[in-house]
């Protein structure tokens, strides 16, 4: 409350308070606060774990992180591929003996008992992310500045979930505020999720074509469905942190140049799986012999981008990202030849590395 930009919002020239406008911020706040208790945090695990045990999580960058931690508070920012990232990502963090950060997560994520977990164990911040009330705006950033004096903070610059498969263009609401911490002791650590499968691949593409998104309670109970058989490797890749302290919150230009340097590094940072290299690459009726060649083509341009392969060859690709797309029901094979059952879900897995393949790879200029 004694920020500035607060107190400016809530005082007139004659220091008078506006009482209307305080109440607003006081709900507000209510809404914004939650908790983290770790050891519970830590034992969710547990009931978790036939979830869990579907995605093996591989870290990769975890000196990075450690350097940042080592300098002061971390802002980790990430992109956004499904509902698994909130267990996932802080998850990698924990397996490597690292706090979890607390995490800004849109507020449809906090009705009934799983909203509960989110505000009381988790350590989860509900946001209104399509709010345009300015009251509600100061009110975020001056709680999120406070917030990084004491805990780290992981948030997606997306806002929400890629619903076409694609990278989107950050947003900077959450990147501002972080500006209005202590940034001599703040740093930003981008980092990338990238599935085999996204659980939700049958339904994200879809709900893209229909422009709408469903209740929370609706997309779990699709998700239950769509886990049977599921099996991903989920790689959390970490890069080099961003010192925020010549970064002025005032600045615009500063905040747009830092969204999309932070952006250009998720970009580089995400795991190019066999899975996307497949869909990108692979069309109908194409002669599987045809769709190695492309490719390793692919790879070569990929790989002078300093893309973070994890595979070297075209072979290695379709041998990994066929089998993975056949057994999820998107590709089959008849005849040495590939044939596509769902047109939508491979599309949504080749659009996964398109800001790699764009003309001169334009993510962060």
């Amino acid at each position: 409350m004694a920020r500035d930009e607060v107190a400016r919002y809530l005082g007139d020239s004659a220091g008078t308070v506006d009482d209307d406008a305080r109440q607003r911020l006081e709900t507000y706040l209510d809404e914004l606060r939650t908790t983290q208790r770790y050891r519970f945090y830590r034992a969710l695990q547990h009931p978790l774990y036939p979830i869990l045990r579907k995605v093996d999580r591989v870290a990769e960058g975890l000196d990075h992180v450690r350097a940042a931690i080592g300098a002061g508070r971390v802002v980790y920012v990430s992109n956004h591929k499904s509902h698994l990232d909130y267990l996932v990502e802080p998850l990698v963090l924990d397996d490597h003996a690292i706090r979890p950060p607390l995490t800004a997560a849109g507020i449809n994520l906090f009705g009934g008992p799983l909203g509960l977990l989110h505000r009381h164990v988790t350590g989860a911040i509900p946001i209104r992310r399509n709010s345009k009330d300015p009251l509600y705006l100061v009110t975020l950033r001056a709680y999120m500045a406070e917030i990084l004096e004491r805990r780290d903070l992981l948030y997606y610059a997306e806002g929400g979930r890629s619903y076409t498969g694609e990278l989107k263009s950050p947003k900077t609401g959450l990147l501002q505020a972080a500006l209005l911490a202590n940034r001599a002791e703040l740093s930003v650590v981008p980092m990338a999720v990238a599935y085999d499968l996204v659980l939700e691949d049958r339904m994200l593409p879809r709900a893209a074509l229909k422009k709408r998104k469903r209740p929370f309670s609706q997309e779990v109970a699709e998700m239950v469905r769509h886990a049977v058989g599921y099996h991903s490797r989920a790689f959390v890749s970490f890069g080099a942190p961003l010192p925020l302290a010549d970064y002025d919150p005032h600045a615009r230009r500063d905040l747009v140049t830092l969204a999309h340097r932070i952006q250009h590094a998720i970009g580089l940072l995400h795991k190019v799986l066999p899975t996307a290299l497949v869909a990108t690459v692979g069309r109908p009726r194409m002669p599987i012999d045809e769709l190695r060649s492309r490719i390793d083509d692919t790879i070569t341009i990929l790989r002078a981008q300093g893309a973070n392969l994890a595979v070297q060859t075209g072979r290695e690709a379709v041998d990994q990202g066929l089998a993975a797309l056949t057994d999820r029901g998107v590709v089959v094979v008849q005849d040495g030849r590939l044939r596509v059952r769902d047109r939508f879900v491979m599309r949504y897995y080749g659009r996964a590395i398109d800001h790699l393949l764009a003309p001169a790879s334009t993510i962060g200029t």
